[in-house]
């Protein structure tokens, strides 16, 4: 395959701009932590723990297990890593939301639990998909997608083949995930946690898209037999009509 469908890399993309604006926002709070980063904080809590530093060590804990939690969650829901159109990522996003909308409500109550919250969700929509096509896509961080853009760039130096459609995908994926942190600087600054409304309402507006997106499809499908455009089987047009 040569070519990324469109609903494939746009949906991506989007995913890596929230996260992106999510997890800066996580940064940014008064927990100082990342909300997507397990490598980081991973590093982070074993310094905290020789230094004594016993509220970041808690912090960082409560990060990387409601991650894994959110993975839980999320292959629970989804029961598959491969990208396939009737798996159950609108339910899944739903979810998230609730997840954020939660950690939101309690960030702005200064509880530490908003870091929880909002952990969970990062790992949550990490684990929704994770290959497409035979590569691998990641929305939530970008340590293995600038590894597999490097090693991509090292083949084509090499004269090897260059896949040009996991080029597009990564590169895609990491500008997204850049241009979000870029706007939860600029939100932040102006309305603190609010910030969190802007993927919020994203994800929820993505999950209810999903959800209706056969019966879009069905009557969009039938206008276009109607309309004598669309090459379908009669029977599959006589059906929809009816």
């Amino acid at each position: 395959m040569d070519k990324i469908p469109n609903w494939v890399l746009c949906g991506a993309v989007v995913l890596a701009f929230c996260a992106g604006i999510l997890n800066t926002t996580a940064l940014m709070g008064f927990t100082h932590v990342s909300a997507s980063h397990v490598t980081g904080n991973v590093s982070s809590l074993a310094v905290s723990v020789l230094s004594g530093d016993w509220l970041n060590t808690k912090l960082f804990l409560m990060s990387i297990a409601s991650f894994w939690v959110g993975s839980v969650l999320s292959g629970m829901l989804i029961g598959g890593s491969e990208l396939h159109i009737n798996r159950n990522y609108g339910y899944a996003m739903y979810l998230e939301f609730v997840l954020l909308l939660a950690s939101l409500v309690l960030y702005m109550n200064d509880s530490d639990f908003g870091q929880m919250m909002i952990a969970m969700a990062c790992g949550l929509q990490n684990s929704m998909v994770a290959t497409y096509n035979g590569t691998v896509v990641r929305t939530t961080h970008l340590t293995g997608t600038t590894s597999d853009l490097g090693a991509m760039v090292g083949n084509w130096l090499a004269g090897r083949r260059l896949v040009m459609h996991k080029v597009v995908l990564q590169s895609a994926l990491w500008w997204g995930f850049f241009v979000g942190g870029f706007v939860a600087v600029v939100l932040y600054r102006e309305v603190g946690y609010f910030s969190m409304l802007l993927p919020m309402a994203i994800i929820l507006l993505a999950a209810v898209s999903y959800q209706h997106m056969a019966g879009w499809y069905e009557r969009c499908w039938g206008w276009l037999c109607q309309c004598g455009i669309a090459k379908a089987p009669d029977e599959k047009c006589d059906d929809i009509e009816k």
